[in-house]
């Protein structure tokens, strides 16, 4: 299978996170990141645009009752810079989450331009 979309790590925040999660749940994250970087379509069930975040993504990863998100954005449009992550404890994305997400985001662009 060939990848079609490289995968950057802005900073430490994500591996600060996948550092913390059980081998199992290691493995399911892999799984969907390899998926991003190797199907062309990605379904929503895997990778969402955050409504009312220009540029804004996450990653959907569901490990048996724990749901985890990751976020990202484009750049070019094919590699995937990701962020912070978070394991999701209600319905609603977190605010706080979703702050720094940007925050990373636009120092990720102002730093690369």
């Amino acid at each position: 299978m060939n990848q079609v979309r490289e995968l950057v790590f802005y900073r430490q925040h994500f591996h600060e996170f996948f550092d913390k999660q059980s081998e199992k749940a290691k493995e399911k994250i892999d799984y969907i990141l390899f998926l991003l970087t190797h199907i062309d379509k990605v379904p929503e069930k895997f990778l969402k645009h955050i409504e009312g975040q220009k540029g804004l993504y996450e990653i959907r990863v569901e490990h048996g009752n724990n749901i985890f998100r990751i976020f990202c954005c484009f750049d070019k449009g094919k590699i995937v810079i990701l962020f912070n992550g978070y394991q999701k404890k209600s319905n609603k994305t977190s605010s706080q989450e979703i702050e720094l997400a940007n925050k990373l985001m636009k120092e990720y662009f102002s730093t690369t331009k």
